[in-house]
């Protein structure tokens, strides 16, 4: 009987990446509210980084999961893009598709539609290209330590980016903030902090597995992220749910916030 948190271990012996992919962004079956979800994040992060000037050198994707969508519109405003995860076999699925071997996961159909928001000025294969070449390094990544990626030596990001992760990596509020705080370490002064996530959600499923989430509403995440040291430049709310069987979410965010440039 599972009780309590997901804990790291279970994320690194039973989370199932295919599963995963194939549950929450199988864009075949078009009416399903996880297809609803995707559209949403593909739409508002490209308008985050396509329309809303959010751009810069260096993008640090946090719990990239499986899955690059979350990067398809950042590789036109970034000239370099660093992908992480906790999860090994994340990781292993992530380089399976940017290596283009054989097996990896179709995301086709998901770059078409990132190809029509932004004018279909390429075609879906050279996205996959350019989003290829733009992503240089793939890195362990654990934002409950002071230093996320690991003694690692990088340059300071312009930009934090991430989705649908630190619900999932925070057992409480507490640690939620410090992981805010963690995430500082890695950001220019001045830079950005990119955060989209699902509002209210204690879990989502995996097929019969269940994996947990901190519950939290906008004004804990807005509470949380002042308290980090940054300022919140916008914050969006969509009343999107997943499917009943899926997650108990009530509805999904994204927040643009910045490191004030007088950070020490």
């Amino acid at each position: 009987m599972e009780s309590g948190f997901t804990t790291k271990d279970i994320y690194l012996s039973h989370f199932n990446p295919r599963d995963y992919l194939e549950k929450y962004y199988n864009f075949e079956s078009r009416h399903s509210a996880e297809n609803q979800i995707v559209r949403y994040l593909l739409e508002n992060l490209f308008k985050i980084f396509c329309l809303d000037g959010v751009r810069g050198d260096l993008l640090i994707d946090i719990g990239s999961g499986p899955t690059i969508y979350q990067l398809l519109s950042a590789c036109e405003s970034f000239k370099e893009i660093i992908a992480s995860d906790y999860s090994d076999q994340n990781l292993q699925e992530l380089e399976r598709w940017l290596k283009k071997e054989p097996g990896a996961f179709d995301w086709s159909p998901v770059v078409n539609y990132v190809c029509h928001l932004e004018g279909n000025r390429v075609k879906g294969p050279e996205k996959e290209e350019k989003l290829r070449q733009v992503v240089k390094q793939v890195l362990k990544c654990d934002v409950t330590q002071s230093q996320p990626l690991g003694p690692v030596s990088l340059p300071l990001a312009d930009c934090l980016l991430t989705t649908l992760c630190l619900d999932a990596a925070c057992p409480d509020l507490p640690t939620y903030r410090a992981a805010l705080r963690n995430l500082g370490n890695l950001l220019k002064p001045g830079g950005f902090l990119v955060i989209v996530d699902a509002l209210r959600s204690s879990y989502y499923m995996i097929g019969e597995r269940r994996f947990s989430s901190l519950s939290l509403s906008q004004e804990a995440v807005e509470t949380a992220v002042r308290e980090a040291g940054y300022t919140i430049e916008q914050f969006r709310v969509i009343s999107l749910s997943y499917s009943a069987t899926t997650a108990d979410n009530e509805g999904l965010f994204s927040l643009v916030g910045r490191k004030p440039r007088s950070s020490v």
